[in-house]
């Protein structure tokens, strides 16, 4: 009698503490990981949410980044560390989905290694030409390339990132034979069309339009499912009627496998309640981005399908990683 007696005050005792632990979580500062280096586009968004972050869950949320091999290696550390809430992992389409089939023998699997808390924002490329190209608009474009194929240039951030997918796409789907020329980042290649180096370009609204409102470039179209707000007089690529040729440059916020689900749903939560705010929506949309917010659920149903769409390009394109 006694021993069942100490036995069922220990259980409790167990049980009190292990409710207490949940309760109490966070307790100390939570860091996200961030697979690039500071400054680039996916450091800033993972700086923008972080606040949010502070505030909904009481303790500091701090930017730590791991930047090298496209990604992954800040990526691999993200999946492999404890599933306890206290690490979270901040990514893009390249990291989380493109390097699934562009990089041999990757040592981590996101659909297995990583649970999505919110796929947060997305933001579409612009497809900019040179100025002495002398097209006006993505239908002389696509003239042009039919009536020169492989003659015509287009400059991207390096292998299987954002520009590279958006012209490997569109290439694809408008049956057009373009030469592709690689870059070390996205200020390289934007320097390439300024100097009238190569023809097209696809990069991040944001960096681009001070250079088409100056008129060192042509803006054409956006790669997003919707014109941007801020640049509705550019058309979308499905507008100029090359169906499913739709590229964005996606940002989630991610936790290791195991990290228990009340916590992924209280992160949710905190970003839920920022992204509600007029001022932080307003913050997303003067960086041309568009806000999803997509639940936990949605969230790793989008990143599967979007593993699966750019595998099928990595594939058909023979893209290979630097």
């Amino acid at each position: 009698m006694y021993r069942r007696s100490l036995l069922s005050a220990l259980s409790v005792a167990a049980l009190g503490q292990s409710a207490n632990a949940q309760s109490t979580w966070p307790d100390r500062p939570i860091r996200i990981i961030v697979p690039f280096p500071p400054g680039g586009p996916v450091d800033g968004g993972a700086r923008l949410l972080a606040p949010a972050l502070t505030e909904g869950l009481g303790q500091p949320v701090v930017i730590e980044n791991r930047a090298g091999a496209g990604g992954s290696i800040g990526t691999e550390a993200a999946a492999r560390a404890a599933p306890d809430g206290y690490t979270l992992h901040f990514g893009s389409t390249g990291s989380l989905a493109v390097n699934q089939t562009l990089i041999p023998n990757l040592s981590y699997d996101t659909r297995r290694d990583l649970t999505a808390i919110s796929v947060v924002s997305a933001v579409p490329m612009l497809m900019v030409a040179r100025t002495g190209l002398g097209v006006n608009t993505i239908q002389e474009a696509l003239a042009l390339a039919r009536a020169q194929p492989n003659r015509l240039t287009y400059a991207t951030s390096g292998p299987g990132g954002a520009p590279h997918l958006a012209g490997e796409l569109m290439r694809q789907r408008a049956n057009i034979h373009m030469t592709t020329i690689a870059y070390r980042g996205a200020a390289p290649a934007m320097t390439a069309i300024i100097a009238q180096e190569v023809d097209f370009t696809f990069l991040d609204p944001a960096v681009l339009m001070p250079h088409v409102r100056d008129g060192r470039m042509k803006a054409l179209a956006v790669t997003g499912p919707q014109r941007l707000a801020a640049l509705p007089e550019y058309p979308t690529l499905i507008e100029a009627g090359l169906a499913g040729v739709e590229v964005e440059n996606w940002y989630a916020l991610l936790a290791p496998s195991g990290t228990p689900t009340d916590r992924i749903a209280r992160i949710h939560g905190a970003i839920s309640t920022a992204l509600a705010r007029p001022e932080t929506l307003r913050s997303y949309v003067d960086q041309g981005q568009r806000v999803m917010n997509l639940d936990p659920g949605q969230s790793n149903t989008f990143i599967r399908a979007e593993i699966a769409k750019w595998g099928e390009v990595v594939r058909e394109a023979g893209m290979r990683p630097e």
